[in-house]
C-alpha cells in the first residue's frame, strides 16, 4: 500500500479504480501575420463565442450543482470582459504582428503567473480560471471543441489539475472523488466538488499517470489517497462511509430545532458568505441569519470598482433571500492579503499592519461613500446590519458615523428610501479594539470578533507565513481573554457580540463561548448543523 498526502477540500470518503485524466492541450503555432486587423477580428469573434458557451455552462451548472457553482461561469464571463486582459491580447497582436492564438497564450501565461505569485490563496486560485478562459478562446480560434473524457465506470478522477469547465462536463454519476496534484481549497473546482458533495483532495504531489487503473481509497477528511489499500485501511474507510451516512441523517433531523443547551442557554448560529451565490447553502443548512457577508469579494471578482448599482443588486438579493433574518455585511476589507490591481496600492514591507480595510475607506471616501449608498439603499429589502473591519480607535467610529449621516442626508435629498434602524457594529480583530471595547460598546450596536486577525496581531505572528504556524496558537489564553473582556464590555452596555472567525466553528471551544456569554457564532454553511448539534449536547 502507498499513501500520498494532500489537503482535503471536502470531507467524505470513497473507494474505487483511478481514472487519470490527461488533458489534450491545444496545439498553438506561433505565426507572423501581415493583417493585424484580421487577427483582432478573429480574437473578438472567438471571445464572443466563448461568452456564449459560458452562458450555456452557467445554465447547466445552475441545474446540476446550484447557484454557487453556476456563479463560477458568471465570473469567467466577467474575466473575458477584463480590460487589462483584452488590451494585452490586442497589444501583442499589433506590436508583434502575431496570430491571435499565440497572443492569447502569452497573455494567459503572464496573467496566470501574476495570480499564482500573490500571497492570498484566493487570488492564487484565480490562476486556474485565467488558464480555463484562455484555453476556451484558443480552442474557438483553432476550431477545436471541448471533449469530455469517456468514463466507463464509477472511478476516482486523478489529474494534475482540473478546470471548472472540465469538472462540470464530466458524467457526475460516475465520479467517486477528485484527486489533483495542484489546486487549492479556494479553487473553483474545489467549490464545485463541495456543492456536488464529491470527496476531493488537492496538493497530491505523488500522483502520476502510472496510477491509472489502480484500486484506491480516498479520505477527504485527512487528505490522504491510499493506493492499493490493505484490508485494515479498507475497513477504516468503509466504516467512515457508514458513519457519514448516519451522521448526515442525524444532522438533517436538527433542521428547525433551537440552538439551546440542556440547561436552557441559547446562542444564535449564523453563516459566513462571500456573495449572493452562497445563500442557497445558507438556507439549505438552516442558518439563523448571515453573520458575515464579505463584501470585498465584489471587488476581488471585478476588473474595476463595482458601481453602486452592482453592489445594491448583490446586497438586495441576499437580504430578500433571507426573508427578514439578520444579514451582517462587512464593508470592504481590501489590503494585506487581498490585493487588487485597480486599487493601485503601494507595495508595503508589512501589509498586514499597513494600509487596509477601514483605513482605505476613510482616506478614499468616494469608494466608501459608494458602498455606503448601496448598503443604505439595500436596507429597505431586509434586516440589515453593517460592520466595519480593522477598527483601532473610537475616533474612527466617530468619523464613520459622520460619513454615514452625510450619506443619509444625500439620499434623503434625492428622495431615495433607506432604513433608519440599521445596526452598526465593529470588528474586534485588533488588541486595541479589544482593550477599548468598553468605550466602543457605547458607540455601536454590536461587536463581531475576527479571531484570525486578532490571533496574529496579539501573538505578533503573521498567519500567512507557514514558518510561524507553530507559534500561532489560536487557543492562546491572551486571545481568549481579549474575547472574554470584549464580551463583558458589550453586555455592560446592552450590546450583543458574535464571533465570525475560524474559532467560531472550533467545537472544542463552543462551551467556553457559551460560558463567557457570546451571543452569536457565524460559520461556513456546512458547519451550521454540526455546531447546533454540539450546542444541544452541552
Amino acid at each position: 500500500m502507498e499513501i500520498i498526502q494532500g489537503k482535503g477540500v471536502f470531507g467524505a470518503v470513497a473507494v474505487g479504480k483511478i481514472f487519470f485524466y490527461r488533458r489534450q492541450d491545444a496545439n498553438i503555432i506561433h505565426r507572423t501575420v501581415s493583417d493585424a486587423l484580421k487577427e483582432k477580428e478573429r480574437y473578438e469573434n472567438a471571445r464572443d463565442s466563448s461568452i456564449a458557451q459560458l452562458s450555456a455552462l452557467y445554465e447547466k451548472a445552475l441545474a446540476e450543482a446550484g447557484e454557487e457553482s453556476a456563479q463560477i461561469f458568471d465570473i469567467h464571463r466577467m474575466m473575458l470582459d477584463d480590460r487589462d486582459y483584452n488590451d494585452s491580447v490586442i497589444n501583442i497582436i499589433e506590436t508583434q504582428l502575431v496570430n491571435a492564438e499565440y497572443a492569447v497564450s502569452v497573455t494567459s501565461e503572464n496573467f496566470a503567473g501574476m495570480f499564482s505569485s500573490m500571497d492570498d490563496e484566493y487570488m492564487q486560485a484565480r490562476s486556474a480560471d485565467v488558464k480555463d478562459i484562455s484555453d476556451r478562446i484558443i480552442r474557438n480560434l483553432i476550431g477545436e471543441n471541448y471533449s469530455s473524457p469517456e468514463i466507463s465506470e464509477p472511478c476516482i478522477i486523478c489529474a494534475d489539475d482540473l478546470t471548472p469547465s472540465e469538472t462540470l462536463n464530466m458524467d457526475k454519476s460516475r465520479i467517486l472523488a477528485f484527486a489533483t496534484k495542484h489546486g487549492s481549497s479556494t479553487s473553483h473546482t474545489a467549490i464545485l466538488a463541495r456543492t456536488m458533495n464529491i470527496p476531493a483532495v488537492v496538493g497530491l504531489d505523488g500522483i502520476s499517470e502510472e496510477l491509472d487503473g489502480k484500486f484506491a481509497a480516498i479520505d477527504g477528511y485527512t487528505g490522504r489517497l491510499y493506493i492499493e489499500p490493505n484490508e485494515e485501511t479498507l475497513a477504516l474507510i468503509t466504516n467512515k462511509q457508514e458513519q457519514d451516512k448516519i451522521q448526515k441523517a442525524i444532522l438533517e433531523q436538527l433542521k428547525g430545532k433551537d440552538n439551546v443547551t440542556s440547561d436552557g442557554r441559547r446562542i444564535d448560529i449564523f453563516a459566513n458568505i462571500g456573495g449572493p451565490q452562497d445563500v442557497d447553502a445558507v438556507i439549505a443548512n438552516d442558518a439563523g441569519g448571515i453573520g458575515l457577508f464579505r463584501s470585498e469579494f465584489l471587488y476581488l471578482e471585478s476588473s474595476d470598482y463595482p458601481t453602486e448599482q452592482v453592489q445594491l443588486s448583490a446586497y438586495r438579493r441576499v437580504l430578500e433571500a433571507m426573508s427578514g433574518k439578520k444579514v451582517v455585511i462587512r464593508t470592504m476589507d481590501i489590503g494585506a492579503d487581498k490585493q487588487i490591481e485597480y486599487f493601485k496600492l503601494d507595495k508595503e514591507e508589512n501589509p498586514a499592519l499597513g494600509y487596509r480595510a477601514i483605513r482605505i475607506c476613510l482616506t478614499r471616501r468616494n469608494i466608501f461613500r459608494t458602498q455606503l449608498r448601496a448598503l443604505l439603499r439595500a436596507s429597505v429589502y431586509g434586516n440589515l446590519a453593517v460592520m466595519f473591519p480593522m477598527i483601532t480607535s473610537v475616533e474612527e467610529v466617530h468619523e464613520i458615523k459622520e460619513i454615514i449621516d452625510d450619506v443619509k442626508s444625500e439620499l434623503a435629498s434625492e428622495s431615495i428610501p433607506f432604513s433608519d434602524t440599521i445596526e452598526l457594529g465593529v470588528m474586534i480583530e485588533t488588541p486595541a479594539a479589544a482593550v477599548i471595547s468598553d468605550i466602543l460598546a457605547q458607540e455601536v450596536d454590536f461587536f463581531s470578533v475576527g479571531t484570525n486577525d486578532l490571533t496574529q496581531y496579539t501573538l505578533a505572528a503573521d498567519r500567512q507565513n507557514p514558518k510561524l504556524e507553530p507559534f500561532c496558537d489560536t487557543h492562546h489564553e491572551a486571545v481568549l481573554r481579549l474575547i472574554e473582556y470584549s464580551a463583558k464590555s458589550a453586555h455592560k452596555y446592552g450590546k450583543w457580540i458574535g464571533i465570525c472567525g475560524e474559532l467560531a466553528a472550533d467545537l472544542s471551544l463552543t462551551e467556553r463561548w457559551l460560558r463567557i456569554g457570546i451571543d452569536e457564532l457565524s460559520v461556513s454553511p456546512a458547519y451550521i448543523l454540526p455546531l447546533r448539534d454540539a450546542v444541544r449536547k452541552i
